[in-house]
């Protein structure tokens, strides 16, 4: 790549564009100054993160623009990442499309439809909706008010050449203006109308008729009375179709997004009025080096990109890093002042709160569909033969997590996957007898006592009892960790005599692979069906790890002075915690008081007195929470 020299880059606000060989644009960046956003891509590539080393890697030159300011660089940012669609910027997946509804103000006589298409000039929209069945029905309710046409341009032109309106002109759905039923001004008011109430004015409108209605009763015009009463049914349907979220007339869009390493969920509820009006939910690849504001700011470019509707308000999850940025740019889109802020509390933080349960819901749904999809799993597992070079397709996968705290309480997980599905049933858990200043030597424990199972053990039924646990070996070993975790796990392979098992380790950081033999880890692309199989292995033992070791820091914080007391069982122990209320209160009893507890005969109780007495004038440290009552018994 030729390097522009450092003096020759301006130090104003821009956006820049980096090329491969072929002139093709491959990533779209902006800055506030140009000068030290570019040479941080100029540093030595070692000291680089794997996606930006990949792009300095793939690019032969790089130019920019000069902007006035930074609004102006986040505007022709977008512009450009749409136009030129660079594979190095961030990448959504959406997989499904969602339903707007549409009015054609541009026309003489709009129509109202529901449609899933780009959005064009000339034509006012509402949503997106979670689903077009429910806007259909909500239309259907409004049109009985507010009769414009929702007929296709096809049947509009047959109509007012036969100088017949179509079914709905007859029953009322439709004020007809194919046959001069209705004059260009008239329909333009109820066109205005229609576009108010959607867009969650509805209150106003309910008010002006049912005053009318009262009005028509007292006057004895019953026949009105009744008409006016049925549409004020149809605008009250059609309102509580959506829910209520806020009291007021709260105009915002609610943004939550849940990060994982390579992906991220996204939702959005657009509140109009206070009532949720749509919803969408995607997922986006993370592509580039950005902060979680950095990504956000991604999400934030493509929803509102040519957006018309913009609230008085967003709420996100993060705090934006140029938060006065994206309020002068969306300000300027519409028009008036924009607020983007992060809530903190009330109603509007607890939608948030729900929005990003539904945002962690859909990016688990697209994770499990990937799962779930054949192709894709036999695809990430020929993936993982030719990056890896291995003889066969790895169909059996089995990863080990390692979880401690500061070396205590250590534990291991052993998760199996077969043909890219977990098989919990043949999960295994380790308690660590090594003890050691890392986790390497626990790795090796447990890569020793999977494959050499029973070692140590003095009884031929036990030896035979571990060997029947671990079936057969797998065909790919993966340990969570870096090169030093893989080596001692081949180490401990090759003490066992194992030398047909390959063994990788995959780290957490930067999702690097590592081989034992090769001291440069292998990075696979962020697309790939691969990698995304072993972080989910990954993820799993780290779940299962995690859980292991949550119980077992259980266990040590609920005991008490009295598990090691011979003779005492956990059920006399909580007799005991149950008389006297606490280890404390049953130290200080003689063994008289003791021997009244129903259990306790007098020879327990002076052991107990006994015992308790030595743990006290022991000095016995052990600190550990006493059991009281009735809690769970001792594990």
């Amino acid at each position: 790549m030729t390097l522009p020299r450092p003096h020759d880059i301006p130090t104003n606000a821009g956006v820049y564009r980096f090329r491969d060989s072929t002139g093709r644009v491959i990533y779209v960046g902006k800055a506030g100054n140009l000068r030290s956003r570019l040479g941080s891509y100029f540093a030595d590539q070692a000291t680089l993160h794997p996606r930006t080393r990949s792009l300095v890697e793939c690019a032969t030159s790089v130019d920019w623009v000069v902007v006035g300011n930074e609004v102006e660089a986040l505007t022709l940012e977008f512009a450009w990442i749409k136009e030129f669609d660079p594979r190095f910027n961030v990448r959504f997946r959406d997989d499904k499309t969602y339903p707007y509804l549409a009015v054609t103000v541009g026309e003489e006589f709009p129509r109202v439809s529901v449609v899933r298409e780009a959005k064009r000039k000339g034509t006012k929209y509402f949503g997106p909706y979670a689903h077009a069945w429910a806007i259909r029905d909500t239309v259907d309710e409004v049109l009985k008010v507010f009769p414009i046409r929702s007929c296709r341009d096809g049947v509009y032109r047959r109509a007012k050449q036969v100088g017949r309106p179509c079914l709905l002109g007859y029953i009322g759905k439709c004020s007809a203006p194919c046959v001069e039923k209705i004059t260009p001004e008239d329909y333009r008011a109820l066109v205005n109308n229609f576009c108010t109430f959607m867009a969650g004015q509805g209150e106003a409108f309910i008010r002006d008729l049912d005053r009318a209605m009262q009005a028509a009763s007292q006057s004895q015009n019953y026949e009105e009375a009744g008409r006016l009463r049925d549409r004020v049914g149809a605008l009250r349907a059609a309102m509580e179709r959506n829910a209520v979220v806020f009291a007021d007339n709260t105009d915002a869009d609610v943004i939550a997004m849940v990060e994982e390493q390579l992906e991220a969920g996204i939702q959005i509820f657009h509140v109009r009025g206070g009532r949720i009006r749509g919803e969408r939910g995607f997922v986006l690849e993370k592509s580039e080096e950005l902060s979680s504001s950095g990504y956000l700011e991604r999400v934030l470019q493509r929803i509102y990109d040519e957006e018309i509707d913009i609230p008085r308000e967003v709420l996100v999850s993060t705090k934006l890093e140029s938060v006065g940025v994206w309020e002068s740019w969306l300000s300027q889109k519409r028009g008036s002042a924009v607020s983007v802020r992060v809530p903190q509390r009330g109603d509007k933080r607890a939608l948030l709160e729900t929005a990003s349960i539904n945002a962690q819901h859909t990016l688990a749904l697209h994770k499990l569909r990937r799962s779930s999809d054949l192709t894709s799993r036999s695809r990430a597992l020929q993936e993982l033969k030719d990056a890896l070079g291995l003889a066969d397709v790895p169909l059996r996968i089995e990863c080990i997590d390692v979880s401690t705290l500061q070396g205590q309480d250590t534990v291991a997980s052993l998760v199996v996957f077969e043909d890219a599905l977990p098989k919990k049933r043949e999960y295994r858990s380790f308690i660590i007898r090594t003890v050691t200043a890392d986790d390497t030597g626990a790795v090796a424990e447990v890569v020793t006592r999977r494959f050499r199972p029973g070692k140590g053990e003095q009884d031929p039924a036990a030896v035979d009892e571990a060997r029947r646990r671990f079936a057969y070996p797998p065909g790919l070993l993966v340990i969570d960790g870096g090169w030093p975790q893989v080596r001692a796990a081949q180490d401990a392979l090759m003490a066992a005599g194992i030398t047909d098992v390959p063994v990788i380790g995959l780290a957490k950081r930067l999702e690097e692979i590592w081989l034992p033999d090769d001291r440069d880890p292998v990075i696979l692309p962020r697309t790939s069906e691969a990698l995304y199989l072993l972080q989910r292995i990954r993820d799993e033992a780290h779940r299962t790890a995690i859980g292991l070791h949550r119980v077992r820091r259980a266990r040590r914080a609920t005991a008490s002075a009295l598990d090691d007391i011979v003779g005492l069982g956990p059920v006399r122990a909580k007799t005991l915690l149950r008389h006297f209320g606490s280890v404390r209160a049953i130290r200080a009893a003689t063994p008289e008081e003791l021997s009244t507890v129903e259990g306790i005969g007098p020879v327990l109780a002076a052991t107990i007195a006994a015992a308790l007495g030595e743990q006290e004038g022991s000095g016995n440290p052990v600190r550990k929470r006493e059991r009281k009552g009735s809690q769970g018994d001792r594990d």
